[in-house]
């Protein structure tokens, strides 16, 4: 079941620090919303069309062990071309995001999508860039995330080989 902004408010301690209500940043929305958290990023992106680059989000999460998180695009940014990929965001599971970002803009589109003519998307540290769906479990999980990225730091992380 996906979670209303009131479940997620609910949630002791909260799953998403520093914790925001609502806000602005650019013309585009961030924190709390009717089913979901809107999530900012971390770094100034500046990414060319084709481009891929990892960022991180400003905000810490701390997965209850029976909550699971799905990462999705802003509506803003995913008509402008851009793409913010992730994996579930397990029970269990602590720090910071690190999303993966893709400028899916061709030629013939840069007219459209975005004021700047080649193309480039710039995305400024704080605008919100993702927002991400927290859904219950039917029960808590045996065990929480345990993984190698559990903990991550402030900043994008790289991908590690298993055991490191």
């Amino acid at each position: 079941m996906i979670l209303p902004a009131q479940a997620i408010r609910a949630i002791t301690p909260p799953i998403v620090r520093p914790f925001r209500e609502r806000g602005l940043a650019g013309g585009m929305s961030f924190g709390l919303s009717v089913a979901g958290y809107d999530v900012r990023i971390a770094e100034d992106i500046i990414l060319a069309p084709g481009e891929f680059k990892l960022a991180s989000t400003l905000e810490r999460f701390e997965m209850p062990l029976d909550v699971l998180g799905q990462v999705a695009d802003k509506s803003t940014w995913a008509r402008r071309g851009l793409a913010v990929q992730n994996t579930i965001i397990e029970p269990g599971w602590r720090g910071f995001l690190t999303l993966e970002l893709t400028n899916h803009q061709v030629r013939r589109w840069r007219h459209i999508l975005h004021p700047r003519p080649d193309g480039t998307l710039v995305i400024e540290r704080g605008m919100p860039i993702a927002q991400i769906i927290f859904m219950r479990l039917e029960a808590p999980a045996e065990r929480g995330y345990s993984g190698k990225y559990q903990n991550q730091e402030p900043g994008p992380q790289a991908a590690r080989d298993e055991g490191v």
